[in-house]
C-alpha cells in the first residue's frame, strides 16, 4: 500500500475524502440526536409519519433531479484545465437552468399528488397540510448545479463546511421541539429549516466561489439554447438521471412500500435501520465524490484510473468490513440509549441489512469508472435491472416475512446492483482501448486536483 499513496491522484482523492469526512462524522451524530429526540418526543406512529412526510419530498425531489453535478464534473473539469472558460460556463449554465425547471415540476408534482397518495402512505388527514408544506422544499433540493461547481473548482473544504449546516438546525430543533413538547409539527419545522438552510448555504458558497473566479455569469440559466453549443448535454443528463432515479427512488419507495404493506410503525423501524446504515456507509459516498473529479482529469484508455478504481474500492471495502463488525457489536446498545426500547425492533433488521454496507463500499468506483468511459447507458442498465429485482423481491418478502423480509430485500438487491455493474465495468475495462478521450496532457496526474483560477 505504501506504493499507492506515491500516487498524487490517490493522495488526492484522501485528501478530499478527508475534507468531507471531517465533518460528516459531527453531522451524523447531530443527525442521531434528531432522530433520537423525535423517537423519543413522538409515539411510533407519529414519528413513521414525521419519516414518511420526509421521505415523500426528498423522495420526489430524487425522482426529478437530474444529476446535473455530475455532467458538470464530467464536461467543465477538462474545459477548464484546456483553458476554456467558455465551454465551462455553458456547461453550468445548463445545469442551472435544468435544476430550476425540474425542481418547480417536482415540487408542483408532489403536491398534486400527495391527496390522492396520502392515505395509501399512512399520511392522515390531520397532517395533510403539513405534508403539502414540507412539499416546497423540493425546488432547493435541486442543488447539484452548486455542488458540481464547487467540486470543479475544487472547494471541497466549503462542501465540507456546508455539511455540518443541515444536521446542527436539524440537530437544535429537534431538541427544542423534544423539550418544547411541540408534537409532531415541531419536529417537522426542525426538518424543514434544517433542510432549507443547508441548501441555502451551498448555494452562497458557489454564488462566492464562481464570483471570485471571475465566472459568476455561469449562473445564469439558460436550456435549448445553451445546449445547442453543447452537443452531447442533452444525452448525458436524461442517461444519468433516469440511473439516478432508478437509484434514488431505492430508499424512498422502501420506505413507502414498507408503509403501505406493514404501517407507519414498521415503516418508523425501518428509517431508523436504514438511517443507521446510510450513516455508516458515509465513507464510500465521501470517496466517491473525490475520487470522480479526479478520474476525470486522466486518460480512459490507460490502466491508471481503473488501478484507482480497484485500489479505491478495497480500501473502501476493507473499511465496510470493521464498520460491519462496529455496528454487529453496538448496534443494539445505540437504538435502546438513543431512542428507547420501544425500538429495539430494528436492531433485528439492522443486523441483516447490515452486511451490505460492505459490499456498497467496496464497489462504489464502479459507477464512476463507467461514466468515464462514457458508459453511461450500460450504467443506466445495470441499475434498472437490479432495482427493479430489489422492488419486486421488497414487495414479496415484505409481505410474505415483514420487516425482516424488508431486510433480506435489502440485502439481496444490494448484491444484484453490485454485480450487475461490475458485469457493465469489466466490458468497459476489456474495450478501454477503443474509448474517446479529448485530454491533452490533463491526465499527468499531480494529484493537486485544482483548476486554474
Amino acid at each position: 500500500m505504501r506504493h499507492w499513496f506515491a500516487d498524487g491522484v490517490f493522495r488526492t482523492v484522501l485528501r478530499n475524502a478527508g475534507y468531507l469526512g471531517s465533518t460528516k462524522l459531527v453531522g451524523a451524530a447531530l443527525g442521531l440526536i434528531a432522530l433520537a429526540c423525535a423517537g423519543r418526543g413522538l409515539t411510533p406512529a407519529l414519528f413513521g409519519v414525521l419519516m414518511i412526510i420526509h421521505t415523500y419530498a426528498t423522495g420526489a425531489g430524487g425522482l426529478v433531479k437530474f444529476q446535473t453535478w455530475q455532467y458538470i464534473v464530467r464536461y467543465a473539469t477538462p474545459a477548464l484545465l484546456h483553458g476554456d472558460e467558455v465551454r465551462a460556463k455553458d456547461v453550468i449554465r445548463f445545469a442551472f437552468g435544468l435544476d430550476l425547471a425540474s425542481g418547480m415540476v417536482g415540487m408542483v408534482g408532489a403536491m398534486l399528488l400527495l391527496p390522492w397518495l396520502a392515505g395509501y402512505f399512512g399520511i392522515g388527514g390531520d397532517y395533510l397540510y403539513v405534508a403539502l408544506a414540507y412539499c416546497t422544499l423540493v425546488p432547493t433540493m435541486a442543488e447539484a448545479t452548486a455542488t458540481g461547481s464547487l467540486r470543479v473548482l475544487d472547494r471541497f473544504d466549503l462542501i465540507a463546511a456546508q455539511q455540518l449546516v443541515t444536521p446542527l438546525l436539524r440537530g437544535a430543533g429537534a431538541l427544542i421541539a423534544y423539550w418544547g413538547d411541540f408534537g409532531l409539527p415541531g419536529f417537522v419545522i426542525a426538518w424543514y429549516v434544517g433542510d432549507l438552510s443547508g441548501d441555502l448555504v451551498l448555494w452562497g458558497f458557489a454564488v462566492r466561489e464562481l464570483k471570485r473566479r471571475g465566472m459568476l455569469d455561469a449562473l445564469r440559466p439558460g436550456m435549448f439554447g445553451v445546449a445547442r453549443r453543447l452537443p452531447e448535454a442533452w444525452k448525458f443528463v436524461w442517461t444519468t438521471n433516469a440511473a439516478h432515479t432508478v437509484y434514488a427512488a431505492w430508499g424512498p419507495l422502501s420506505n413507502l412500500v414498507v408503509a403501505t404493506i406493514l404501517g407507519p410503525v414498521a415503516a418508523g423501524l425501518y428509517k431508523i435501520a436504514s438511517t443507521l446504515l446510510d450513516s455508516a456507509t458515509k465513507p464510500a459516498e465521501l470517496l466517491r465524490r473525490g475520487y470522480y473529479p479526479e478520474i476525470m482529469r486522466l486518460d480512459p484508455r490507460e490502466p491508471r484510473p481503473w488501478l484507482l478504481g480497484l485500489r479505491t474500492g478495497l480500501l473502501a471495502g476493507m473499511a465496510g468490513l470493521v464498520v460491519v463488525g462496529i455496528v454487529l457489536l453496538g448496534g443494539k446498545p445505540l437504538i435502546a440509549l438513543a431512542f428507547g426500547a420501544k425500538y429495539l425492533a430494528a436492531f433485528d433488521l439492522l443486523r441483516l441489512m447490515v452486511f451490505s454496507l460492505a459490499i456498497q463500499m467496496a464497489t462504489f468506483p464502479l459507477e464512476s469508472l463507467l461514466y468515464m468511459a462514457g458508459r453511461q447507458r450500460a450504467a443506466l442498465i445495470a441499475q434498472v435491472v437490479a432495482v427493479t429485482a430489489y422492488l419486486m423481491m421488497l414487495g414479496v418478502l415484505t409481505h410474505r416475512f415483514g420487516l425482516i423480509g424488508a431486510g433480506l430485500a435489502y440485502l439481496l438487491g444490494t448484491v444484484m446492483i453490485a454485480l450487475c455493474m461490475l458485469v457493465a465495468t469489466l466490458d468497459a475495462y476489456r474495450k478501454r482501448g477503443t474509448l474517446p478521450w479529448s485530454g491533452s496532457g490533463s491526465g499527468s496526474g499531480s494529484g493537486a486536483g485544482a483548476v486554474p483560477a
